[in-house]
């Protein structure tokens, strides 16, 4: 275990060419077999140049242990985006004890809506893979993963189900103030 429960940590995202990105004000929870798990209580900070939002619901993050192209965002309610999955690069734990990622745009989406399970950000995908020169070899990685994606939430494939997430949402909910 890196962490012990409870253990305050920052989530550091950075874009292709290094410039910053989000960061989440997190909790570490602990791990599974599927990988790390980071809490985000109500009210905790995510912020990027320009913007900074305040968590309205708890979510709970994972960092996979096999894969470095993935991040598992699941919101508890009142949002409507359950699952949020930030297809990246280079998902690993850095020197310094705390975890960072490349966000590689593609996002695959579950809403608890008529939306239902997609894709999203395609558009900026198409805009940043030239703007950056993503290599053709991250390219053709990253859209497989984003589709692989998709069918393993469409199938509420572990730990893409709603009793994985729920189980650390209640870990989260457990840690004191």
């Amino acid at each position: 275990m890196r962490h012990t429960a409870g253990t305050p940590i920052v989530f550091r995202w950075r874009k292709w060419d290094g410039s910053p990105h989000w960061q989440h004000e997190c909790v570490y929870l602990g791990e599974d077999e599927h990988g790390d798990w980071l809490g985000q209580a109500a009210g905790s900070h995510a912020f990027r140049p320009g913007r900074d939002v305040l968590l309205r619901s708890p979510s709970v993050m994972m960092l996979p242990h096999a894969r470095e192209d993935y991040v598992l965002t699941v919101n508890a309610a009142p949002e409507l985006t359950r699952v949020y999955i930030d297809v990246a690069w280079a998902v690993r734990w850095g020197e310094d004890g705390l975890p960072t990622a490349i966000d590689m745009d593609l996002d695959v989406v579950r809403r608890l809506d008529e939306r239902g399970v997609y894709i999203d950000d395609e558009d900026e995908w198409e805009e940043h893979r030239v703007r950056f020169g993503y290599p053709s070899r991250v390219i053709e990685a990253l859209e497989r993963t984003a589709h692989d994606l998709e069918g393993r939430v469409r199938a509420f494939d572990p730990p893409f189900d709603d009793a994985t997430a729920d189980r650390w949402l209640a870990v989260l909910a457990e840690l004191p103030d």
